[in-house]
């Protein structure tokens, strides 16, 4: 594309002016164009750009520079066709690259032993911030490897069975997945996902969704036009001669994830939660 307003008319389907007559190139424009890949050419990532990448997950932000995570990489076959059964996603076996970002309490928990110090932290927003401080870390890897020429895919599915995929990756106590990464040199080509609406997500000065139905008509509208969706839970609500993102989001939100047992899971690992 010309510039980076022909990418952000792309990425929402509406008219804009923002960015018009600046280059399509750096950055900002592999962000506004980026996109998740879910097939990969068997092209080996090299080990030094492995390392690199590595690298860039770690320059990210971290709440009080305790860098509360870890990133477990996958590199024996059976284990990514282990974690793949788990998260029940059999494309995930052929990732060159598999990773599993981890929120991590431990490593503070033991450095606190090591100074002689007691550790008062083990709270939910201890967990929260773990959490934070991967999903940071996770965003660095994607923009860095986008950057690189390869195709990236993040794997929530890790948190399906986390009994199952904490025993396969040996996660000790105040250690959990919070979600997964493949990694490759593209061999597909992919559209861009169109996003809501800039009216319907961000706020100035205060919130305010007064205007929701209105832009989610839309919305739904522009990506029906696009490449409409397949209908989900016919069984349970019928076909709709409407369907769109909404409709497909409010079905898939009307019953529970398979991670019911998360805070169970959790309480039991090692995490207070109060």
């Amino acid at each position: 594309m010309d510039d980076l307003a022909a990418l952000i008319e792309a990425r929402f389907g509406l008219a804009n002016e923002a960015g018009r007559d600046m280059a399509a190139d750096g950055v900002l424009a592999q962000i506004l164009g980026r996109r998740s890949f879910r097939k990969y050419s068997d092209e080996e990532v090299p080990e030094y750009m492995r390392a690199i990448l590595l690298a860039a997950a770690q320059s990210a932000s971290a709440k009080s520079d305790l860098q509360q995570y870890s990133i477990i990489d996958l590199r024996a076959q059976s284990s990514k066709d282990k974690l793949a059964e788990l998260c029940a996603t059999d494309w995930m076996k052929a990732a060159p690259v598999l990773l599993v970002f981890c929120g991590d309490i431990r490593r503070a928990q033991r450095i606190a032993e090591m100074r002689g110090k007691p550790y008062a932290q083990n709270t939910l927003d201890s967990f929260f911030n773990a959490a934070v401080d991967a999903a940071l870390a996770i965003q660095s890897y994607v923009i860095a490897a986008e950057g690189a020429g390869l195709g990236t895919c993040c794997i929530s599915q890790v948190r399906n069975d986390m009994a199952g995929v904490t025993e396969l990756l040996g996660l000790p106590e105040g250690v959990y997945p919070v979600a997964g990464l493949c990694a490759g040199y593209p061999a597909e080509k992919r559209d861009v996902s169109l996003r809501l609406p800039p009216a319907a997500v961000v706020h100035t000065d205060t919130y305010s969704d007064a205007r929701l139905e209105t832009d989610i008509e839309g919305y739904d509208t522009r990506r029906n036009a696009i490449r409409p969706m397949s209908q989900m839970m016919t069984d349970k609500y019928g076909e709709s001669d409407n369907y769109g993102w909404s409709e497909n989001a409010a079905r898939r939100l009307s019953v529970p994830e398979a991670r019911h047992g998360f805070r169970a899971f959790l309480q039991s690992h090692g995490f207070d939660l109060e």
